[in-house]
């Protein structure tokens, strides 16, 4: 094979002509367990991978540069696109950090409302990663399972902010919508749900499974030290047995107030993060259960009381000239936060996703930079699949749960 002209250099010690038993094969970015858009690129002696390089770049859109040519509120719906699978986390790290450089904070309500809906989140993006990890591996029935229970909770999104996948549904100061009636009923059902099924079905039907512990234990392995050393965060990191969540060391919204967990693995393998997920969710239905009387008896307000960024509410637009003509120039010319830098980071379902803003006092961000788990997962890839064989590839990918929105931005 005629080896490509100026290739990336992640290919240049690649030999495209061998007189050995190696050989070098592309993983994706067609194939279906490539998580979105991901070229790995694997020389392979036999079946055994001796190097492996990711490939990235085939879904790049140019979100952070985006960032920098829209007005503040403009980009917080795009934010969605990142990781598509849990977009209430990305609205929420990027308001955060907005708010953060205003220096403003959301009402107790919006802060109640705000949790909700990131442990709702939470739980959706977890049963996708059992969903998908488990077909990924050939288990077809769990597929379907995790997907009827993740319905259920979209269903309570959609209630919320009318949408099922990017929900757009937490704003710079708060958040635009109050809980309807009978959610809070509704997401009862729905956490005894969840834990029923992760008991009788999903824990019944792969935990003890010698096929499904043949397939992920000691696969995958990731050494504490090389989880740091790579930048691993969220399950990944607490897979290879450190405790760590943003959650806890950073607290934000009313997690301080909350009691719950940190599930950890200390197998450092596939299964062990397997685990994770499956406690998180049940930490999660905690969560939700605790935020229910948070809830009663809090102010109505919804949204921070900052006229010079945020708009009035809109009794006030419709009543107040002087409300009218602030909501006009926010609308037609954006805020304008004052100089300065931040960087917020917050646990999101696969780990630390941070915002880095740089201001300098106009309508639209200077830098506007993303730190998301995703991009770290896919560089260890060329760690982790040394000495792994074919069958196993597919297995340590999905294990790591990228997602190509926030890796290719």
């Amino acid at each position: 094979m005629q080896k490509p002209n100026k290739l990336s250099p992640f290919f240049e010690n690649l030999n495209f002509e061998r007189e050995d038993n190696t050989m070098v094969i592309n993983f994706g970015p067609q194939h279906p367990s490539a998580h979105g858009q991901l070229r790995l690129v694997l020389e392979l002696d036999g079946e055994q991978v001796v190097k492996a390089y990711p490939d990235i770049g085939y879904l790049h859109r140019g979100v952070e540069k985006m960032a920098e040519n829209m007005t503040y509120n403009e980009f917080l719906p795009t934010t969605d696109r990142l990781d598509y699978i849990a977009s209430t986390a990305n609205n929420y790290g990027y308001a955060l950090a907005v708010e953060k450089l205003l220096g403003i904070e959301a009402p107790r309500r919006a802060q109640v409302i705000r949790t909700m809906l990131l442990e709702l989140n939470r739980i959706i993006s977890h049963l996708f990663f059992i969903a998908t990890h488990a077909l990924d591996i050939g288990a077809m029935s769990v597929f379907l399972y995790a997907f009827r229970e993740r319905e259920f909770a979209m269903d309570l999104m959609e209630d919320y902010c009318g949408a099922r996948l990017t929900h757009s549904s937490v704003r710079i100061g708060g958040v635009p919508l109050d809980i309807p009636s009978d959610w809070m009923e509704n997401m009862k059902k729905f956490c005894d749900t969840v834990d029923k099924e992760i008991e009788v079905t999903y824990e019944a039907l792969l935990t003890e499974n010698r096929i499904w512990k043949m397939r992920l234990e000691d696969v995958g392995v990731v050494p504490p030290e090389e989880a740091l050393s790579w930048g691993c965060t969220g399950p990944m990191l607490r897979g290879s047995g450190i405790p760590y969540d943003i959650r806890k060391e950073e607290p934000y919204e009313l997690y301080s107030e909350l009691d719950f967990d940190i599930p950890i693995s200390d197998t450092n393998d596939s299964y062990g993060r397997y685990r994770i997920y499956i406690e998180e969710m049940k930490q999660s239905t905690r969560i939700l259960r605790q935020l229910i009387p948070m809830y009663d008896g809090t102010p109505p307000q919804l949204m921070a009381h900052a006229p010079q960024y945020i708009s009035a509410p809109k009794e006030e637009i419709m009543t107040q000239n002087y409300a009218l003509m602030q909501h006009f120039v926010l609308v037609t010319q954006g805020m304008r936060p004052p100089k300065g830098e931040v960087y917020v980071a917050t646990e999101s379902p696969k780990g630390e996703l941070g915002f880095y803003i740089k201001s300098e006092g106009e309508p639209y961000a200077y830098r506007l930079k993303i730190r998301a788990p995703s991009f770290y997962h896919t560089g260890y890839l060329q760690k982790m699949l040394l000495g792994a064989y074919i069958p196993d590839v597919v297995t340590m990918i999905s294990t790591t749960n990228i997602v190509f929105g926030e890796v290719d931005r």
